[in-house]
């Protein structure tokens, strides 16, 4: 599954984080041409912030997670 977020705050970012980790598999986000994993707070606020970021998550419970996440979803 893949989707599109942004992230306006630091604080959007941790909560972002948090929601990520909670979850057992791999979820990446990718600007531009870097790719990071979305559990790593450092790396979404250094690469992330205030862009748009596409959510790539491969797993058959993604739509739990992009639920979670729903409030950061841009078109």
């Amino acid at each position: 599954m893949k989707f599109m977020i942004r992230l306006h705050s630091p604080k959007d970012a941790e909560e972002f984080v948090k929601i990520a980790s909670g979850f057992d598999y791999d979820i990446d986000l990718k600007t531009g041409a870097a790719y990071l994993d979305a559990k790593s707070l450092l790396g979404v606020i250094s690469c992330a912030l205030n862009k748009k970021a596409m959510v790539i998550c491969q797993s058959k419970d993604a739509d739990e997670f992009r639920n979670s996440v729903q409030k950061f979803a841009v078109a």
